[in-house]
């Protein structure tokens, strides 16, 4: 049974720093990649920073230079390091892995709960 655990969300003020980590438990045959989406009230889910098997990374204009996205492979962990947050950072980050957990089996995209960061003054 996967599981993913996030944790370090809270209330920051603009210009603050948070980190979230997001821990899998489970038996995997590999894990391709993870890392982060988030959805604010009212938008559509989008990813924020993701992290390859091969520690390539990938982040979309809005968190570029903000944000930065590392893993741990013995642990199963994955970071996500919000420096310069802005109220518009403000949603529930999910974290994400895509992997599998038998080699006969095909990838699959495994999700948090999600955490909620609010960045308000």
């Amino acid at each position: 049974q996967v599981q993913l655990v996030e944790s370090g969300g809270g209330l920051v003020q603009p210009g603050g720093s948070l980190r979230l980590s997001c821990a899998a438990s489970g038996s995997f045959f590999n894990i391709n990649r993870m890392g982060w989406y988030r959805q604010a009230p009212g938008k559509e889910r989008e990813l924020v920073a993701v992290i390859t098997n091969l520690d390539r990374t990938n982040y979309p204009d809005s968190v570029k230079g903000r944000f930065t996205i590392s893993r741990d492979n013995a642990k199963n962990t994955v970071y996500l390091q919000m420096n310069s947050l802005k109220p518009e950072d403000t949603a529930v980050y999910y974290c994400y892995l895509r992997g599998r957990t038998d080699w006969r089996l095909n990838e699959y995209d495994y999700w948090g709960q999600g955490t909620q960061v609010t960045v308000s003054s």
